[in-house]
């Protein structure tokens, strides 16, 4: 399973990417507003600024929804950098423009994902990623990791290419659950990604081993 970090902040991304277990990177026009980046231009070069951090797919996401602003803006964040993925929402225009972007070379991440019959849309019209938004639908009522349990599932029956991206990570537990079921893809905030890293009898070994080592020295 492939780990994204969902940020634009580039100081999270670079210490996520020191750890040697980054694989990409996801990022929308919220997160860059949280990092104080606005503007046209300045979005654009953030885009350029994290590529060149990461060598592996990073998601720009449009914020068109119609086809043809859609198509504009996806050519424009393509054509900044090979490792660009143009983020689309799930919406029929958004279908429709995915199949646009495949015909032509372009690479899509089908975003706004809830439900496994949109993922057969997005798998049809050839996305190279789905994106299930699995903690929004914790809070629905419902289980996120079931519906990537499902959708792999689907895919891997009917020989789909499409990837499983299992997005609104929340928790370590979260990211576990979806290795499991199958997830391709995890991208969440570093944090639920350095939670994976703790456990008490690993602190407590450490903690013995180090005073042990005292003792010899």
């Amino acid at each position: 399973m492939k780990f994204f970090i969902d940020t634009a902040n580039l100081d999270q991304i670079r210490e996520a990417n020191d750890m040697g277990i980054l694989d990409g990177v996801t990022t929308n026009p919220s997160l860059m507003a949280k990092e104080g980046i606005k503007g046209h231009d300045a979005v654009m070069k953030h885009y350029v600024d994290i590529c060149e951090i990461v060598d592996g797919d990073i998601s720009a996401e449009v914020v068109s929804t119609d086809f043809e602003g859609i198509i504009e803006e996806g050519k424009k964040l393509a054509a900044l950098h090979k490792n660009i993925i143009v983020k689309v929402p799930m919406i029929k225009e958004g279908v429709k423009a995915i199949k646009w972007f495949t015909d032509n070379g372009i690479k899509t991440n089908c975003t706004l994902v809830f439900s496994a019959g949109q993922a057969i849309l997005a798998a049809k019209a050839g996305a190279k990623y789905v994106s299930p938004f699995i903690g929004r639908i914790d809070d629905s009522g419902w289980d996120g990791v079931q519906l990537i349990e499902q959708i792999a599932h689907i895919y891997n029956v009917q020989g789909f290419k499409t990837e499983v991206l299992a997005a609104s990570i929340r928790s370590a537990n979260h990211i576990i659950r979806c290795a499991e079921v199958g997830a391709d893809v995890c991208t969440c905030p570093l944090e639920p990604i350095l939670a994976l890293l703790k456990h008490p009898l690993t602190d407590n070994g450490l903690a013995k081993f180090l005073e042990d080592a005292k003792k010899f020295q």
